[in-house]
């Protein structure tokens, strides 16, 4: 007989193990919070210690990159792939380039990738990778060079059947591009390794819009849920990003006001709400010019709040896209003051734990990212299912099946999370994740 679980001894043996790392463990035990009672209540998951096994990765591997600049001076950064679990597929999950990117950050992402594709229903595993690589400021070469130079040491790593990395800050269309370039030359190989290619060589349509229009899509099952319509709502998007960018688009599409959009400069305001020809000016301002936002003031009818999060402003939802922890207590309270009522999660753990408990406490709605922002990896499966078969579904019918798996995400929430009609979404979201993987493991024994 096995005493029950603590959430106190758990954490204790985790830290223990994986010491400074503070984003890994703010994500363990905001998934053990809700799991661990769950496991009480199911003895056989404790008594095979599958939540230890889940949070310890399969492999993780750490390499150098050394690749020459433009000036001719030889530049050393470090690469890493987390391979956290292939208990229902192979390995999915992306490729960070930014300054930030630690083990702590990726085996965060890692763990998170775990529940989130096992909420898509599609059978994938999680794992996350990158560099300590900045690309902001970099030539087209000098990315191209780093690029080939990572892919040298990871490509051994990687495959159809074994781990497939995606994109993700730092790394888009382009890096991808070279990424698979250089997999194809030493490998002499074109096969579905990596997702978010461009369309000309096996790339799928709406892989770019989908984190940020399930996103979009999300937030309307969850409202829909509780009897409110998404039509006429005013919005808060933090972030000016992938995510971010095609979040606003959707809620524009779905009839909803968008006020914000920011960046690492302040947060641009426009009262009267976002149009789509605006969004296309910022796309440019901000994907192909890489500029900041402020420069925009002169030509919209809004405002800039320098070195400001858009949180201070009144608005019924908001959708934090931008990064981990960019969401504190003090703007959670502040979002309940001015009478915000659902929150959904662009980015991965963009709110603090301490936003959450506001968030809990006001009864405002909240949908954790690991199943508001599943839509990007949902896509990115479609686009290895379209890569094994050799063909490309339409527009359509990829915005229709990613509609479907944002709406089969929110049901899988509400029937683990639901209790006297209301909905605990993180509850609902880390349980749905744990049984599908879990019960996997299980199936195999002890490996």
């Amino acid at each position: 007989m096995y005493d029950d679980l603590t959430l106190e001894h758990f954490m204790d043996g985790l830290i223990k193990r994986n010491p400074h790392e503070p984003e890994f463990h703010q994500a363990v035990k905001e998934v053990a919070e809700s799991v661990i009672p769950f496991i009480n209540q199911n003895k056989k998951y404790h008594q095979a210690h599958i939540l230890e096994r889940m949070t310890e990765p399969d492999k993780v591997v750490s390499f150098r990159v050394t690749w020459e600049d433009d000036e001719g001076n030889i530049r050393i950064n470090r690469g890493y792939r987390v391979q956290f679990n292939n208990a229902i597929g192979p390995y999915k999950g992306g490729l960070r380039f930014d300054p930030s990117v630690s083990l702590s950050i990726l085996k965060f992402l890692g763990f998170e990738q775990t529940f989130k594709n096992s909420l898509t229903t599609l059978p994938i595993g999680a794992g996350k990778g990158g560099a300590d690589f900045n690309p902001k400021g970099k030539s087209d070469r000098e990315i191209m060079r780093f690029c080939q130079s990572f892919m040298t040491q990871l490509y051994q790593h990687i495959g159809p059947n074994m781990d497939v990395p995606a994109g993700d800050i730092g790394v888009g269309s382009k890096e991808i591009s070279y990424l698979f370039g250089q997999y194809k030359r030493i490998t002499h190989r074109v096969e579905s390794v990596l997702t978010g290619k461009a369309l000309e060589y096996g790339g799928s349509l709406i892989r770019t819009e989908a984190t940020g229009y399930g996103n979009a899509y999300f937030m309307q099952a969850m409202l829909a849920h509780h009897q409110h319509d998404i039509k006429g709502k005013t919005c808060l998007v933090s972030g000016s990003g992938n995510v971010a960018l095609h979040c606003a688009e959707k809620l524009i599409h779905l009839d909803a006001k968008v006020l914000t959009l920011s960046d690492s400069s302040g947060t641009l305001f426009i009262p009267d709400g976002l149009t789509l020809e605006q969004l296309e000016k910022i796309k440019d301002i901000k994907i192909q010019q890489r500029k900041r936002l402020d420069v925009l003031t002169s030509e919209f009818n809004c405002e800039f709040f320098e070195n400001k999060k858009p949180w201070h402003i009144e608005a019924e939802l908001a959708f934090p896209c931008a990064t981990q922890n960019e969401l504190t207590e003090e703007d959670a309270k502040q979002l309940a003051e001015n009478g915000c009522i659902a929150v959904s999660e662009g980015a991965n753990m963009p709110c603090t734990p301490e936003a959450v408990k506001v968030f809990h406490d006001s009864k405002i709605l909240y949908a954790p990212g690991k199943a508001a922002n599943a839509g990007g990896v949902a896509v990115s499966a479609l686009e290895m299912s379209q890569n094994s078969i050799r063909m490309s579904w339409s527009h359509e019918e990829l915005e229709e099946k990613l509609h479907n798996i944002m709406k089969q995400i929110h049901d899988k929430c509400v029937q683990y999370g639901e209790h006297e009609k209301h909905v605990d979404y993180v509850k609902g979201a880390n349980i749905a994740g744990f049984i599908k993987v879990a019960d996997a493991m299980l199936a195999y024994g002890v490996v």
